[in-house]
């Protein structure tokens, strides 16, 4: 692999190979250690690099391995797409720009919709019935267990039993059980480690004096792949 090298990226010193470095040729750190381009070096004889440190531990990993390895709920991936460009790696470009999940191939998404259905009226009881949706996409039993002991209280029945798949109902119930209900579900859900991706409203008429408004919330959290 060669003598070792120290790069300065940002105030974060990396050692690594020139044969690494210049694993893609016509990127900007293969031009720069074969010497085609002119290098700066710190106070102590570190090559120097004017780049978010942090995030050049990526780019150095993919050098490294050829694949693209990011850490569960990694956020900077705008971030990391300004530094592949800057380094004018193609293949970490590529990577980024695929629209195939990030993560390693051993982690798959565990999703929880969260919806609630208000009936209006004009003419009567500002809120006629309310029905409130959980449909858990994948079997994530401490969730389900949660849910089965925890919200004993409310009028709720399951729904679907397919694989990976199974949704309660609870209500009909007035808008103040309702809105309770839904806090609770909510708090819990958060509690297992699920974040709100994407939250919309749908408002759908029905009649003259009559419309329907959905309310819908969708979590998301990582999970390691498991043997059945």
């Amino acid at each position: 692999m060669g003598d070792p090298v120290t790069l300065n990226v940002g105030g974060h010193l990396y050692s690594t190979s020139i044969s690494t470095l210049t694993r893609y040729p016509d990127s900007m750190l293969g031009v720069m250690f074969r010497g085609d381009f002119p290098t700066a070096k710190d106070s102590q004889g570190n090559y120097f690099i004017d780049r978010d440190g942090p995030l050049f531990r990526y780019i150095l990993n993919f050098l490294r391995t050829a694949d693209l390895i990011l850490p569960h709920g990694f956020k900077e991936i705008d971030l990391l797409r300004k530094e592949a460009d800057f380094y004018q790696i193609e293949p970490l470009i590529h990577c980024l720009n695929d629209p195939k999940p990030l993560y390693s191939l051993d982690t798959f998404e565990e999703v929880v919709e969260l919806s609630s259905t208000r009936k209006l009226s004009k003419y009567s009881n500002p809120v006629a019935v309310i029905i409130t949706q959980l449909t858990i996409t994948t079997k994530v039993y401490a969730l389900l267990e949660g849910i089965s002991n925890y919200f004993t209280k409310w009028n709720k029945h399951m729904m679907d039993t397919r694989d990976f798949q199974v949704s309660f109902t609870f209500g009909p119930c007035d808008y103040h059980q309702e809105v309770s209900l839904r806090v609770y579900l909510m708090e819990y859900i958060a509690k297992q480690g699920f974040t709100i991706r994407m939250t919309r409203v749908h408002h759908m008429s029905e009649r003259a004096n009559e419309n329907t408004v959905e309310h819908n919330w969708t979590f998301c959290r990582l999970a390691r792949k498991t043997d059945e």
